[in-house]
């Protein structure tokens, strides 16, 4: 259980070092495209709209880093226990069940993002092999390989929610 959290921690450093790369990607290149868009626009400089020109990948750059953003932020939160829940037995079930309805809440998340981890293995294989080009001429694949990666980081930790909180309700049980 150490190395599984320990590898978590170092997991968790890198996905927050790559959401703030992702970030600062972001704002910036959307900094760019308005400052030039305003210059062109207000100021009528001819090139800004030029300049705005040989940056049309960049619109397309940032929804792609949105959706890896959004995938890593996912992680961290459900790290933190800080991902959304739909909790209907909080307030109803007496304390002593809470560590079985985090295991078996967890256990039920763990399922369903391990079908959604084969779904996106099965999906990017079709990207693979029928898939055109996207971003600076490369495979569309490329671009989209977060969503296995996003769904396989949610079910490492999910897998190692499962695996603290039924070892709750089993030092629990020993009481």
């Amino acid at each position: 259980m150490k190395t599984l959290d320990r590898i978590d921690r170092i997991l968790a450093k890198v996905e927050g070092w790559f959401i703030i790369g992702l970030l600062w990607t972001m704002v910036v290149l959307t900094f760019v495209q308005v400052g030039l868009r305003s210059f062109y626009t207000y100021g009528h400089f001819r090139l800004a709209n030029e300049i705005l020109g040989s940056l049309d990948w960049s619109g397309p750059l940032v929804q792609l880093l949105v959706l890896w953003l959004t995938f890593l932020g996912a992680s961290l939160l459900t790290r933190e226990g800080k991902h959304i829940k739909i909790d209907l037995f909080g307030t109803i079930l007496p304390p002593k069940w809470l560590p079985t309805r985090e295991f078996i809440l967890a256990l039920i998340a763990l399922f369903i993002v391990s079908v959604m981890v084969k779904v996106c293995i099965d999906y990017m294989i079709m990207e693979m092999e029928f898939g055109g080009k996207s971003l600076f001429y490369l495979p569309s694949w490329v671009g989209q390989i977060i969503l296995p990666i996003g769904f396989a980081l949610l079910f490492f930790r999910f897998l190692i929610k499962v695996i603290h909180e039924g070892h709750q309700m089993v030092r629990g049980s020993k009481k």
